[in-house]
């Protein structure tokens, strides 16, 4: 659009304290997300060379470390395009300058700047060979004005710049004619830079395991490296090496046991079985090697969910059991309709601007969840307990089943109620004097201080109430049949999921083996009676963990309760309190033992041989 010329001029908006802009932005980086910002840049650099490969590596500075006062310092070398000192001062001193052309989609040209300078206050040494001459820039906070920008060299002539020359002899021996090495000083001239950052996973590899489940795989002809085992003499070629980072797919693909792939709505879901193998715990070092769910976009993994949050997601997912050899990647499609972007600090990934759909792929997934993962559940399944306490709960609780005033609706062209579909709830009944079968009240004021909840909607589909089985499925899981792994579930009695209606009980709760003991005390401690005291605790527990589960039910759609605190009221820390009263289970379990094994009085090892095999 052409607009006329004009006379009045626009003064262009600055930022006053720009420090303070990257302090803050840098706040909002991972902690080690300068390793894939600088990782990038390695990556572009290389692509931007004619032959389109070559290597990068992190490594410490050698140089620095015997020249220098012995301190260990972190440099991320490549073979890429290498920049002249006048590129280095233009692209490194600008917030928003970039090789590549800025995007919302792709390149802001801050990722560095942010994720690196912020946390190297004493600075950031470029050295750059471009048509075999090196040059040289020196990025910092200035300790005196607090503002980030270029030291200023004094040259051998005299002179001062913000660049200069650098000798041959400082060249690293894995650039050629062109390359660049990146210096991380830290915030003091004491601070160790190889040492892993607090709270960084995996510290004697923590370059190598944060490079690898950051990024899915690397570019072909590209190859990355990192040092590990550096404190180790440097001909120590055992233990002081360069460790080869591949990314999560390598190993996913060469452990997987069958992988696969889901469409879903907006995503493709890439899946992968994991072998029942060492590797599963021996290598999650340097790699992210049991089950765990993430976002892939442009071979970059986002959002990473492992150990609780990743089984929580898995299971969200419908992996209710074998998690810890699932593995679940979403991969997001760039439509017309729908625009792949990231947030600033590339920590999370956006559709359209808005958080990822989890719930709806999750449900997406598990109504198309694949043969090989459902295999997998059975199978894990199938050695758990077969006692089957679901009838026994449901004749027990048969006479009082009213009292769960709980009412489904499903829709029907010839139901006589109308149903709010959003809200699973009736709405109203349908007369001969509705508009177009249905009807409305005659509302003349709304809520206060809400007029338009006049216009509430009443109507409904048609409709039928039904009566769907209420109780939730029921499985008992332990570490012995390997129906539950270490860290799952521990020192909790049960977990509830809502979208299957699947009840795990933990049969390793202490709760469960304290009752256990307490009874087969009292029946003299006979092997004989372990089995059907066992079945008697878990019956009854059980049941009171069913009641809870139905009891929450009653209390859907009310409004009193949302959806955060029915999830509450089911969690794993409800379940166990739940199960916490012993005077009422106990009575029951002691009713029930006297019925199959006679009163607790007066048995005798001599007497319990006796007894005949089936009760047990």
């Amino acid at each position: 659009m052409n607009y006329p010329a004009r006379k009045e001029k626009t003064l262009p908006f600055t930022v006053d304290n720009v420090g303070f802009l990257l302090d803050r932005l840098g706040q909002d980086c991972h902690p080690l997300q300068f390793l894939r910002e600088l990782t990038q840049n390695s990556i572009e650099a290389i692509q931007r060379t004619s032959e389109k490969s070559g290597e990068i590596v992190w490594d410490v500075d050698w140089p620095t470390l015997e020249l220098g006062d012995g301190v260990y310092k972190l440099c991320i070398t490549d073979n890429g395009d290498g920049m002249t000192g006048e590129e280095m001062v233009k692209y490194m001193n600008q917030l928003s300058s970039s090789f590549k052309e800025q995007s919302f989609s792709g390149n802001y040209g801050v990722g560095a700047k942010i994720a690196a300078a912020t946390k190297n206050h004493e600075g950031l040494v470029y050295l750059s060979w471009k048509d075999e001459i090196g040059s040289t820039i020196h990025l910092w906070k200035d300790p005196e004005t607090k503002k980030y920008g270029l030291r200023q060299f004094e040259l051998p002539n005299g002179q001062w710049n913000h660049h200069g020359i650098v000798e041959n002899s400082v060249r690293p021996s894995l650039i050629n004619s062109h390359g660049t090495r990146v210096l991380l000083l830290g915030n003091s001239k004491i601070q160790d830079t190889m040492q892993a950052p607090e709270g960084a996973p995996s510290p004697s590899v923590w370059i190598s395991k944060y490079l690898n489940t950051r990024y899915y795989q690397f570019p072909e002809g590209i190859t990355v490296k990192a040092r590990q085992g550096w404190l180790n003499p440097r001909d120590d070629k055992n233990t002081n090496i360069l460790r080869t980072v591949t990314g999560q797919k390598e190993y996913l693909d060469n452990h997987a046991f069958s992988l696969g792939q889901v469409s879903l709505t907006g995503a493709t879901a890439l899946w992968w079985i994991l072998k029942e193998e060492k590797a599963i715990g021996n290598n999650s070092g340097f790699i992210e090697s049991a089950g765990h769910c993430a976002v892939l976009y442009d071979n970059e993994l986002y959002e990473m969910a492992t150990g609780r949050s990743g089984r929580a997601r898995l299971q969200e997912f419908g992996v209710v059991l074998g998690h810890r050899r699932v593995v679940i990647y979403l991969k997001p499609q760039t439509t017309s309709n729908q625009r792949i972007t990231t947030n600033t600090a590339r920590t999370h990934l956006l559709v359209n601007n808005e958080s990822l759909p989890w719930s709806d792929w999750a449900a997406e997934f598990r109504e198309n969840l694949p043969d090989e993962i459902e295999a997998l559940i059975q199978e894990v399944a199938a050695g758990a307990s077969k006692n089957d306490n679901t009838q026994s709960i449901r004749d027990r609780l048969r006479g009082i089943i009213d009292l769960y005033k709980i009412s489904r609706y499903r829709p029907s062209p010839d139901g006589s109620l109308l149903i709010d579909l959003d809200n699973v709830t009736t709405g109203g009944s349908i007369s001969s004097g509705s508009t177009n079968g249905k009807k409305r009240r005659n509302r003349r004021s709304g809520s206060p201080g809400n007029v338009y909840s006049v216009f509430l909607k009443e109507d409904g589909e048609k409709g039928e109430e039904v009566n769907p089985d209420i109780f939730p499925e029921v499985l008992w899981v332990s570490i012995k049949d390997g129906t539950r792994d270490p860290g799952v579930l521990e020192d909790r009695a049960a977990h509830y999921f809502s979208e299957q209606n699947l009840l795990h009980i933990n049969a390793d709760f202490r709760v469960y083996e304290d009752m256990v003991k307490h009874f087969s005390k009292d029946y003299g401690n006979n092997p004989a009676f372990d089995e059907t005291i066992k079945q008697s605790v878990h019956a009854w527990f059980e049941q009171a963990l069913v009641e809870t589960i139905l009891g929450v039910q009653e209390l859907r759609n009310a409004k009193e309760w949302s959806v955060d605190d029915i999830a509450k009221a089911v969690s794993e820390e409800a379940l166990s309190a739940a199960v916490m009263q012993r005077y009422h289970v106990n009575t029951a379990i002691k009713r029930d033992l006297g019925s199959k094994l006679g009163s607790r009085k007066g048995i005798t090892s001599k007497k319990a041989d006796k007894i005949p095999a089936e009760i047990n």
